[in-house]
C-alpha cells in the first residue's frame, strides 16, 4: 500500500493533528489538470494535498483539500464507529496519555474511553479534526 487518502476541510488543523501523532510533512502540491479529472471522475479539479510520512519511512497519509469542486459532506459530522466504510486509521505509541493529551490541544476527544485489552495492549480511539478517528494502542511489556 503506498498511502491513505483523507479528504478534509482544514488542512493546516489535519496536518498539525497528524504531525502530534510524530509523521512527518513530506510535501505539500496543488493537484489540479486533465489526468486529475481522469483519475477521480470528477471535472475542473483543484485541490490541495498533504502527504505525512510515518516516521519509520514505510506509511503515508495524503491529506487533501478541495478548492474545486467543494468537497461534500457524506453524512453526520460525527459518525458513530459502526458507520460503513473506512472508520479508523490506527497508530502505535509509547505513552498513551501523553499522546491523549497532545492531541486534545488540537481539538481532539476520546470517542470511548483508555481501555486495557488483557495484558497486552491500552487501547482507545480519538475524534480529530474533521470528525476522523483515529486508534492509538501502547503495548505493554
Amino acid at each position: 500500500m503506498d498511502n491513505v487518502g483523507i479528504v478534509v476541510d482544514d488542512l493546516e488543523a489535519a496536518v498539525a493533528f497528524f504531525g502530534e501523532l510524530g509523521m512527518e510533512l513530506e510535501g505539500k502540491a496543488q493537484i489540479e489538470g486533465i489526468w486529475a479529472d481522469q483519475t477521480v471522475g470528477l471535472d475542473g479539479v483543484r485541490c490541495d494535498i498533504a502527504m505525512m510520512r510515518t516516521p519509520d519511512g514505510h506509511s503515508r497519509l495524503e491529506l487533501a483539500k478541495y478548492h474545486n469542486p467543494a468537497a461534500i459532506s457524506s453524512g453526520p459530522h460525527n459518525p458513530p464507529h459502526n458507520t460503513l466504510g473506512m472508520h479508523r486509521v490506527m497508530f502505535a505509541v509509547d505513552d498513551i496519555e501523553d499522546v491523549v493529551a497532545r492531541l486534545r490541544t488540537h481539538g481532539a476527544e476520546l470517542v470511548g474511553e483508555l481501555a486495557r485489552f488483557e495484558n497486552s495492549y491500552r487501547l482507545c480511539y480519538v475524534r480529530g479534526p474533521e470528525g476522523i478517528i483515529v486508534a492509538l494502542a501502547e503495548q505493554l511489556n
